[in-house]
């Protein structure tokens, strides 16, 4: 049995919330805090880029145009637009059981507490095993493209989540999709015209789906939330305790909205 931190936290934007996972992943690797999963949302819609990802990928005019933010994440892979989902993260320290070893290690371990997840949604769903597919390498859109230990329903990704390992802490974050049309991000990226853009929408319909689509009828963030926290207490042996973000915590998330995921040097800095 695994003691952990249970953490809600309210919607809101998006540099706030990639600080809020960073400030927690140094404070455990500092062994300050239990390792943590957190659950939360966006407010205003926000498009996050992968760490290495291209700022040039965004259509900044249509982006603000609508009203919708842009963050870059520590993570890897393609740009993802936070709306209408549940995300989840995942932190710990580098040696804790779930967590060890490669990244292909730790994302099966955490994906059993997805899977468990989202089939108590009732969500016939699968875990995408075997080599990542590299396929859509050119293509800014993240959920086009599952990955490894990724989660799918009917052959199509339905939960995308990246890893960050350091040292002493690991943090994995990920996005389950609620409701809404997926191919609203396509209106926040840059493509050569018109067509292009109708045609990346179209691929993405073609690999990826929402929990509403799957099922036929809505799921709630609320009901979602207690089916992860079910899910990885009894998939992974967790004992959740309720806690709050510690005062440290806090000021530290502050800092790193100021420094860094709010300031154009982070997010334009490729």
């Amino acid at each position: 049995m695994y003691y952990w931190r249970l953490l809600y936290t309210p919607p809101a934007p998006g540099a706030w919330n990639m600080a809020v996972d960073e400030a927690i992943l140094e404070s455990i690797e500092l062994g300050k805090s239990l390792p943590t999963l957190r659950l939360y949302a966006w407010a205003p819609p926000c498009l996050s880029l992968g760490i290495a990802q291209a700022y040039g990928d965004v259509d900044l005019e249509r982006l603000h145009a609508r009203g919708w933010e842009v963050v870059r994440r520590i993570t890897g892979g393609r740009a993802i637009l936070h709306t209408d989902e549940l995300t989840y993260s995942v932190i710990g320290p580098a040696d804790h059981p779930l967590l060890t070893g490669s990244v292909l290690e730790s994302y099966s371990r955490i994906a059993r507490g997805l899977l468990a997840a989202v089939r108590a949604l009732e969500l016939s769903v699968e875990m995408k095993e075997g080599k990542a597919d590299e396929s859509g390498r050119s293509n800014p859109v993240c959920f086009e493209v599952p990955s490894t230990y990724e989660i799918t329903v009917g052959g199509k990704k339905l939960i995308g989540s990246a890893q960050a390992r350091r040292k002493l802490g690991v943090l994995q974050h990920g996005s389950l999709p609620l409701t809404g049309d997926l191919t609203r991000i396509t209106q926040a990226l840059r493509f050569p015209d018109g067509s292009a853009r109708a045609e990346a929408g179209v691929r993405l319909l073609a690999h990826a789906t929402t929990a509403e689509t799957a099922l036929g009828h809505p799921v709630d963030w609320d009901s979602a939330a207690r089916a992860f926290v079910n899910a990885f207490e009894t998939a992974l042996g967790i004992n959740f305790r309720r806690r709050d973000l510690s005062e440290k915590e806090n000021s530290r998330t502050v800092e790193l909205v100021r420094e860094k995921y709010a300031h154009p040097s982070w997010t334009g800095r490729v």
